[in-house]
């Protein structure tokens, strides 16, 4: 049995990746996209039962930074609304399986385009169970169990990555914060020095037609000095 050992070891290693890779693939997402002046944007996520949808959205460019927001259940119950808000976080629970509507609403605004970020984040609630197919039958060929417990493997594995992934899309809300505080930066760099050159060209104009008054002052006084020798 010991000389068996590193080799199942490492089989269930392996399993582990691949574990952890398959789990990768879950209905997380998360999306930047334009949303042009008087128009609206739908998007769909398709969920089943007994889920927990974590909805994070942020206006990141654009007049106002505002929109409209509306999560829509697959039956047409509106579910959340909000009115032209600049960012939020809403947490809905899936009590039925099917498409939820996820919208975005820009029609108050006849001008300016915006630029909204958007993540979706999906977890099975307390009490839910998911069985990997893959740690079935992973077993030493004697029926007695491994040194390392196949279940606290699978625990550890799955508690590493769930950690891991909220760290990244805590990375990606950070990186779309700081796109947005640039954003308004650069935008209220621009609104000062346009209203700094303005007021500049405003007062070399008061000082130019002041000193053009006094040039004039000045000729009528050599004028009338003249006249008068």
């Amino acid at each position: 049995l010991t000389q068996w050992r590193p080799l199942v070891f490492t089989l269930v290693f392996g399993c582990c990746l691949g574990s952890v890779c398959c789990l990768g693939q879950s209905q997380d997402s998360e999306l930047t996209f334009m949303l042009p002046a008087g128009k609206s944007e739908c998007f769909f996520q398709t969920t089943i039962k007994n889920l927990t949808m974590e909805i994070e959205y942020q206006v990141i460019a654009g007049a106002g930074m505002d929109v409209n927001f509306e999560i829509i259940s697959p039956q047409g119950i509106r579910l959340v609304a909000d009115s032209r808000r600049s960012d939020g976080v809403h947490i809905v629970e899936t009590t039925e399986e099917g498409d939820y509507q996820i919208c975005f609403d820009n029609s108050f605004s006849r001008f300016s385009e915006k630029m909204v970020f958007f993540e979706i984040l999906t977890e099975a609630q307390a009490g839910d169970v998911v069985v990997d197919d893959e740690w079935t039958g992973l077993e030493e060929p004697d029926g007695t169990l491994l040194e390392y417990k196949l279940d606290d493997i699978r625990e550890y594995m799955d508690t590493l990555h769930r950690h891991l992934e909220r760290s990244r899309h805590m990375q990606t809300a950070l990186r779309a914060f700081e796109a947005r505080d640039r954003n308004l930066l650069e935008e209220n760099l621009w609104r000062v020095s346009f209203w700094s050159c303005a007021s500049m060209l405003v007062m070399l104009c008061v000082a130019l037609t002041q000193v053009n008054k006094i040039c004039r002052c000045q000729m009528r006084k050599v004028k009338l000095r003249c006249a008068v020798n």
